[in-house]
């Protein structure tokens, strides 16, 4: 989903249209969708920006029926309805992402630390050792792709609602290039949130924010181009 709203936003720009104003927050509400059906453009312009909004309708309709589905599933199960409401309280994790961890970890009893759980999704950075010192490279790939994508996604997200999730990717894309930086400072971000995820699931409790971290809201020049990288573009080089 994250992926067409940043294509809808790129043929924006390619037609030297602007995004209507929104409150943070609130970009995609139905109000500005409206706004972006009746924007004027060209002919061709407009048959491509219907279509992706045509399709971003129908993920979100999807997404909907999933979750609604989510539900009535996970409630005779109650260790299994259990961990998806402690996974529910991390910032960032919706239904179909905690439903998808719980799937792919199988019994969280298995987890022998708190880092093992980011090479499910292959969120684990290459390393290799030259002499004393230790290098990191990119992110390994072994792992399940749509899950590596869905926490990436989730992490974008997190971002936005968490100080110290927002100023761990700030760090990271300080010493890097932009674009780079937003995506390596991004898998980061979701190595971070994978440590969380099997805090929750080890001590089966809720998260709870103990120190608020103070930070300001992130601009767009700092996230630059969100969504999942593609499989040559995943840096991930930090090792956070």
């Amino acid at each position: 989903m994250v992926a067409r709203t940043q294509r809808i936003k790129s043929r924006l720009v390619l037609a030297g249209s602007e995004f209507p104003p929104a409150p943070a927050g609130s970009q995609w509400s139905v109000l500005v969708k409206d706004h972006l059906r009746k924007l004027p453009c060209s002919p061709t312009v407009r048959f491509k920006l219907d279509q992706l909004l045509d399709s971003l309708a129908f993920n979100e309709q999807q997404g909907g029926k999933t979750t609604k589905e989510i539900r009535r599933f996970c409630p005779p199960e109650p260790e299994l309805w259990q961990c998806i409401t402690y996974l529910l309280t991390l910032p960032g994790i919706g239904w179909v992402v905690a439903s998808q961890l719980v799937a792919r970890i199988g019994d969280w009893r298995e987890l022998r630390n708190s880092r093992q759980l980011a090479g499910f999704p292959g969120l684990v950075p290459t390393a290799h050792s030259p002499g004393d010192r230790t290098e990191r490279g990119s992110i390994t790939h072994p792992g399940d792709p749509r899950l590596r994508s869905n926490l990436i996604q989730a992490s974008w997200s997190a971002i936005r609602q968490d100080g110290e999730l927002r100023e761990v990717f700030r760090s990271v894309c300080q010493p890097h290039p932009r674009p780079l930086a937003s995506r390596v400072a991004i898998v980061a971000v979701a190595r971070k949130l994978s440590v969380r995820i099997s805090v929750v699931l080890r001590h089966q409790r809720a998260y709870e924010i103990r120190k608020p971290v103070p930070s300001a809201p992130l601009t767009q020049e700092e996230t630059g181009s969100q969504g999942t990288p593609r499989r040559q573009a995943e840096p991930g080089a930090h090792n956070s």
